[in-house]
C-alpha cells in the first residue's frame, strides 16, 4: 500500500501546484463561448458547454475559489492585507487574489496533511509519533506557499537592484536629452523587458490616468520594497517638491547607484574565499588527501611496518 499512497501523494502535490499557477481568468468564460457559438449559428446546451471544459476548469478551481472563500471568512483582514503586499511585492498582485493565495495555502495543507494521514496509518509508528506527523504534515502544507512566494519576492528585488543602475543611467540621459520626465520613463521601460520596466510602465499610466507623480512614485516604491529605489524615489519627490533641477538630481542619483553597484561586487569578491572554505574543507581536501597519502598507506601495510 505504501507505493500506491505516495503515489497519490505526488499526484495530488502536482494537481495542486499545476492549478495554483493557473490563472482563474484564464481563456473564454461560458457567457463568450455561448455567444461565440451562437454567432456561428451552432445550438449547444449550457450543460454540453460546461462538460467541454477540462477537469481543472470544472472541479478543482472551483473547489480552490470554495477554499479562497473560506479562508476569507475565518482570516483576519490585517493578515488579508499583509498577503495582498507580499503579492504586490513578488509581482502577482495582478495574477492571484490575497484570498486565492490563502486557498492555495488551505489546499496545500489539507493535501500534505491528509497524505500523512495515510502514510500514519500504514505504518507501525505509535500513536504520538503518528499525530506528530499529521500536525508538522498540515504545517508543512500551509507554509509551502509562503517560502515560495518569498523566494519570488527576493528573486524580484534582485533583478530590480542589478537592472537600476543601468535604468538610471538612460533616465538620465533622456532627460538630458530634453525629454519629459514621464516621457523618459516610457522610454527606460520600452527599452528592457525586466521587472523594473514593467513597474515603470505601470507607473506611467497611473500618472497618465490622473495620479501626482509623487504619489505614483511612492506607490512603487513601496511595490518594490528595495532600498535603493526608496532613496531615487524620495530624491525625486523633493526635487518636484522644491523645484530644483530634475537633469542634475537624476545625475547625483546615477552616479551612487553606480558605486553601490560597484561596492556590492567588490564585497561579493571579498565573501568569495569564506564561501569556498566549505566545501573545500569537506570535499576536496578529503579527496586529495586520499589521493596522496592511499598509494603510501598501501605499501606501508604492505611492507609490514603495521604488522611489526
Amino acid at each position: 500500500m505504501l507505493p500506491v499512497i505516495l503515489g497519490g501523494i505526488v499526484l495530488l502535490l502536482v494537481i495542486v501546484v499545476v492549478v495554483s499557477r493557473r490563472r482563474a481568468g484564464t481563456g473564454q468564460s461560458l457567457d463568450d463561448r455561448l455567444n461565440e457559438l451562437a454567432a456561428l449559428g451552432q445550438s449547444v446546451t449550457l450543460e454540453e458547454l460546461e462538460l467541454s471544459q477540462p477537469f481543472s476548469q470544472r472541479v478543482l478551481i472551483p473547489m480552490l475559489e470554495a477554499l479562497s472563500k473560506m479562508a476569507q471568512r475565518f482570516t483576519p483582514q490585517h493578515t488579508i492585507e499583509a498577503s495582498r503586499h507580499k503579492l504586490e511585492l513578488a509581482g502577482l498582485a495582478h495574477k492571484i487574489k490575497p484570498t486565492q493565495f490563502l486557498g492555495y495555502r488551505m489546499a496545500a495543507a489539507i493535501v500534505l496533511g491528509m497524505a500523512s494521514l495515510m502514510i500514519a496509518f500504514a505504518s507501525a509508528l505509535p500513536v504520538l509519533q503518528r499525530l506528530l506527523a499529521i500536525i508538522v504534515a498540515f504545517v508543512l502544507g500551509y507554509m509551502l506557499p509562503s517560502v515560495w512566494l518569498g523566494s519570488k519576492i527576493s528573486a524580484r528585488q534582485t533583478s530590480i537592484v542589478k537592472a537600476l543602475p543601468d535604468a538610471l543611467d538612460l533616465l538620465t540621459i533622456c532627460v538630458e536629452a530634453g525629454l519629459g520626465f514621464d516621457a523618459a520613463m516610457s522610454k527606460v521601460a520600452e527599452k528592457w523587458e525586466n521587472e523594473l520596466s514593467l513597474a515603470f510602465m505601470h507607473t506611467v499610466q497611473e500618472m497618465q490616468l490622473g495620479k501626482l507623480r509623487r504619489e505614483a512614485m511612492r506607490n512603487m516604491a513601496n511595490s518594490m520594497d528595495v532600498p535603493d529605489m526608496t532613496t531615487f524615489v524620495a530624491a525625486i519627490v523633493q526635487a518636484d517638491t522644491l523645484g530644483v533641477s530634475m537633469a542634475k538630481v537624476m545625475r547625483i542619483q546615477s552616479d551612487t547607484m553606480r558605486i553601490k553597484r560597484r561596492q556590492r561586487a567588490e564585497e561579493k569578491a571579498h565573501q568569495a574565499p569564506v564561501k569556498m572554505m566549505f566545501p573545500l574543507v569537506f570535499f576536496i581536501f578529503p579527496t586529495i588527501l586520499i589521493v596522496l597519502l592511499g598509494p603510501a598507506i598501501i605499501k606501508i601495510k604492505n611492507v609490514g611496518i603495521f604488522n611489526s
